[in-house]
């Protein structure tokens, strides 16, 4: 399970987000970017003692700034369910994976190593994922 997928899937529900420098946060997740900066609403904060609290309406934390993340454990199920439902999707009835299939090919911009060129890409067959049987 990806970080980032846990993130979009918890977007609108609790968690406790403890930061570097021990302060805890407390809040429903409004959003996340790939820099796992989160945006948080209803905010509790407790400084690192746990002596004073703050409420604040919103909050932006800087990913780098995050120790660990606690999210209700619902949230992971709902991300099982959706991984596992993705790959239902993207393996047809051919079990081929939705992204290969025909595109294949010996080289150009089609194969996986990018614009190489030549023969098969990066890795110097034929084309990259999905084999390209023609």
């Amino acid at each position: 399970m990806l970080p980032l997928s846990l993130l979009n899937t918890a977007q609108g529900h609790p968690m406790l987000v403890e930061l570097k420098n021990g302060e805890t946060l407390n809040g429903h997740l409004v959003n996340c970017d790939t820099w796992m900066n989160l945006t948080l609403k209803e905010v509790v904060q407790t400084s690192p003692e746990g002596d004073k609290f703050f409420r604040l309406a919103e909050c932006y934390v800087r990913g780098n700034n995050i120790k660990y993340l606690r999210v209700p454990d619902e949230i992971i199920d709902l991300v099982k369910e959706t991984q596992a439902q993705n790959t239902r999707d993207n393996h047809g009835p051919r079990g081929g994976g939705g992204a290969g299939g025909q595109a294949g090919g010996r080289g150009g911009h089609q194969s996986r190593g990018g614009y190489r060129g030549g023969r098969g890409g990066a890795r110097g067959g034929r084309g990259g994922r999905g084999g390209g049987q023609q």
